[in-house]
């Protein structure tokens, strides 16, 4: 199984984690792990996430994650798990 790493930052509001919770709920992706706080005023997330499943491509989810970020004003990244493993062995 590959992951996804999700990220999200921006100014803190009601209602970010349901927003982005609802999104990938409903394309089929399960959230393995969630960590979030909050450092005066601005929201920091990083979900590991199971795509495997997911009902659209990767592409479409990193565009659509993107846009949601722009529309409730925060910035929503969409990574691959291999990113990481490959930062680690440079």
């Amino acid at each position: 199984m590959k992951k996804s790493i999700i990220t999200v930052v921006g100014k803190d509001q009601v209602g970010i984690i349901a927003k982005v919770c609802t999104y990938l709920a409903s394309n089929n992706i399960n959230i393995q792990d969630i960590t979030q706080t909050i450092v005066d005023g601005y929201f920091n997330m990083m979900m590991i996430c199971d795509a495997n499943s997911a009902l659209k491509s990767f592409s479409t989810l990193s565009d659509e994650l993107e846009e949601l970020g722009r529309e409730i004003g925060v910035i929503i990244k969409l990574q691959r798990e291999e990113i990481f493993e490959k930062m680690q062995r440079i």
